[in-house]
């Protein structure tokens, strides 16, 4: 009969080399997705985030919230309509966005942390001018409205709420620099510069796939580990492409600006952000 308690036991002395590698240090998580919709997995990452609160790891919440957009923009009788796989932003769209990812979104994570024990703030690129953007322009004529290109980082509010004891939450709309406006950004995106500004030890992007994929739709050809002088190649070969390539990109863009480790993981799999930071095991694709 397996004994329980010592098998915790090994979890935790397991676990003890990565605490004390990491603690001190700053960690960014990008949360979407399933997580984000599925109660389970939800209670997981705020699980995750308070754990590695308590012993020392300074975690960074930065999250989207596409599917309670949608439900909103369709509760109002607004089309979502997306531009090369960019949302579409009109005005009213635009008030939409920054009503429910810095209003509800924000708050509900904020206050589920409260609840569970941990301690959070929550905040958005508009607080301390955290984001800097201005319109997105990629040159290819197309009209995105009001989405932005974040062009700088102010990151002393975030490093602030980590000094007083919290777990930063942020919202990523940014504050315009080139209009009276505010801007929707793409949060993979934003986790990457904000993890940039910071200095951060680790960006983890948290996706409905396994990891990067040798074999499209086949999850035991999880590419464990990716070289940034690989990834051209990867793309070349369409191992790399559709969703997954601005994924890839944000981690070459991190690790260029210094963050030493970053990750594609499985935020199906309840616990991943631990099962990554604190075991041997892995949990998706690290890209360094």
């Amino acid at each position: 009969m397996p004994n329980n308690n010592f098998e915790r036991a090994k979890v935790l002395v397991e676990a003890l080399p990565y605490i004390q590698k990491f603690t001190g240090k700053v960690v960014v998580i990008k949360y979407g997705g399933n997580a984000m919709i599925s109660p389970e997995l939800f209670d997981a990452v705020i699980e995750d985030m308070i754990l590695l609160q308590l012993v020392g790891i300074h975690a960074v919440l930065v999250h989207g919230g596409g599917p309670e957009i949608n439900e909103m923009l369709d509760r109002l009788g607004i089309e979502s309509k997306f531009v090369n796989g960019l949302r579409y932003t009109d005005e009213e769209t635009m008030a939409v966005v920054q009503g429910i990812l810095c209003g509800k979104v924000n708050k509900d994570l904020v206050s589920t942390i409260v609840r569970k024990g941990g301690s959070a703030i929550g905040l958005c690129g508009l607080d301390g001018k955290l984001f800097e953007a201005k319109r997105m322009d990629k040159g290819d004529k197309e009209d995105y409205g009001y989405v932005g290109d974040i062009i700088k980082v102010n990151p002393e509010v975030v490093l602030q709420s980590i000094d007083d004891g919290h777990i930063p939450v942020v919202a990523t709309v940014a504050y315009g620099v080139d209009a009276d406006t505010s801007y929707n950004v793409n949060a993979d995106t934003a986790a990457a510069q904000l993890a940039i500004a910071l200095g951060a030890e680790k960006l983890i992007l948290l996706t409905n796939t396994r990891g990067v994929l040798r074999e499209k739709g086949l999850e035991d050809s999880l590419i464990k580990v990716i070289k940034t002088d690989e990834i051209q190649g990867l793309m070349d070969k369409k191992i790399v492409d559709n969703g997954m390539i601005p994924k890839v990109e944000c981690c070459a863009d991190a690790i260029a600006g210094g963050v030493k480790r970053t990750h594609i993981l499985d935020g199906r799999i309840p616990h991943s952000i631990l099962i990554e930071m604190l075991t041997d095991e892995g949990a998706g694709t690290m890209i360094y």
